[in-house]
């Protein structure tokens, strides 16, 4: 019964926070100033028993050139032409507008239905707003608050036939399925898990670009102002039959260098990506490869435990490329000597030239993250590296590393029980460290080390 319902309306109207109402959570960024979403969102929607896909929208301009907002206009235009209905919202405390009235005429000559929604209606203080909007000849529009809940009911009631006809699509559907007599149906518990992944960067390096060209489509908007997108959008989507949730976020810039109270929020948003997401890939751009921030971005990424993947976008700018992959190779060495081996791949997100090498690395080291270790392994690998190299002494006694095994993967996380465990030098955990990356092949992934006290079977309770 899932159906597709998109949000619009003219800038600053309030769509992003009925988008929050509606998934139940604050996904989308929302901020007094107007035109704070760019690319079209999509979220799962839910009104007691109704469940749908919810898409917020950027606000409705009248362009249709080549500019940020003609862009944006035709991302509203997709997500109109792909719902099954069209929520367009006016802010009844402004009272309708003319360019409310001309987008309610542009709606009309769409098959789209359209339900019409005034908000801000909170203690009567739309009702000037909701009366004129009847001129719009839409329909009886909903008086609504999406802040406070307000009219969330109403608008269940208006959402059900949409249900009703989405549930008599699918019953259609499963009934020609069983109809056709094959048995050659996927196990949906055999399909891998998802991956989840976020794209991240300094901005205007081409994360967009690159969304669009690993999906095969114009997803995100794009172009060659720096700062397009803001909130961290969410694209599931399918390679080689595994599940991938891909995330493009906002450009992240030195903290020094953000003023503005927007800039803080698709900050947050972008971190919120990295630590949730399962692989992240840092693209740099081939022109100024690896600068400080990245490196700061990358440390972001190993402190959170994710997998990094680096990607060098604009590869084919690049003039000397021999000498701009050592110089890669040698910042990672000397400043990230914590996580060795990430993979790094070189392409050009505008041509498509050497995307089709990233996703494999991808799941390379995604599937390194994953890894797990058993313990009679781990113990046979620890009684010789402290063979090879005993631990030093503490308090004039021999540390004595008694027993390890493998706490938890993603990252490979491992606890060693030691005799004085607070002694054990912070040289010699990155001893161990290195020792499994090379042993156990972990290259590209954080491994974290935990130390605890064994329990001395002689010791009084």
């Amino acid at each position: 019964m899932n159906f597709t319902v998109a949000i619009i309306g003219r800038p600053n109207v309030g769509k992003s926070t009925l988008f929050n109402r509606l998934v139940g959570k604050r996904l989308a960024i929302v901020n007094d100033s107007p035109g704070v979403t760019r690319d079209r969102r999509e979220g799962d929607g839910r009104i007691a028993d109704l469940r749908f896909t919810v898409i917020d929208t950027a606000g409705l301009e009248d362009a249709f050139d080549d500019s940020m907002q003609g862009r944006m206009r035709a991302q509203t235009n997709h997500a109109v032409a792909t719902a099954d209905v069209a929520l367009l919202l006016i802010d009844g405390r402004s009272g309708l507008t003319p360019l409310d009235s001309h987008f309610a005429r542009w709606l009309r000559t769409h098959e789209t239905p359209t339900i019409l929604l005034a908000n801000k209606c909170e203690g009567r203080k739309g009702d000037i707003g909701l009366f004129e909007a009847f001129k719009l000849g839409l329909g009886d529009p909903i008086a609504l608050s999406a802040e406070h809940g307000e009219g969330i009911g109403d608008l269940y009631d208006a959402l059900v036939p949409f249900a009703e006809a989405a549930r008599a699509r699918a019953e259609s559907q499963t009934f020609e399925a069983v109809d056709t007599g094959d048995d050659d149906l996927e196990d949906d518990d055999a399909a891998p898990t998802h991956l989840q992944m976020a794209i991240v960067g300094r901005p205007n390096v081409g994360k967009s670009t690159l969304v669009n060209q690993l999906i095969g489509e114009d997803r995100m908007l794009t172009g060659p102002e720096a700062g397009i997108t803001r909130d961290a959008i969410t694209v599931s989507w399918t390679f080689r039959d595994r599940p991938i949730r891909l995330i493009d976020t906002a450009g992240l810039r030195r903290k020094a260098r953000i003023s503005e109270q927007l800039e803080h929020l698709s900050v947050n948003d972008s971190l919120r990506s990295i630590r949730y997401a399962h692989c992240v890939v840092l693209l740099i751009d081939a022109t100024a490869p690896l600068e400080k921030q990245d490196l700061t971005i990358a440390r972001t990424v190993i402190e959170e435990g994710r997998s990094l993947v680096i990607a060098v976008n604009k590869w084919d700018l690049a003039k000397d490329r021999r000498s701009i992959t050592r110089a890669i190779q040698d910042r990672l060495e000397t400043s990230l000597p914590q996580v060795r081996g990430i993979p790094v791949v070189t392409l050009s997100a505008k041509t498509g030239t050497g995307v089709g090498k990233l996703l494999p690395a991808v799941f390379k080291v995604f599937d390194t993250w994953n890894t797990r270790i058993s313990t009679g392994n781990l113990n046979r690998w620890l009684e010789e590296v402290c063979e090879r190299h005993p631990p030093p002494l503490a308090r004039g006694r021999r540390l004595r590393l008694r027993y390890m095994t493998q706490a938890k993967a993603r990252p490979p996380t491992f606890v060693i029980f030691v005799n004085i465990p607070e002694e054990l030098p912070e040289s010699y955990s990155r001893y161990l460290i290195n020792g499994l990356r090379e042993t156990f092949d972990l290259p590209g992934v954080p491994v974290r080390i935990r130390t605890r006290r064994g329990k001395n079977p002689y010791a009084k309770d």
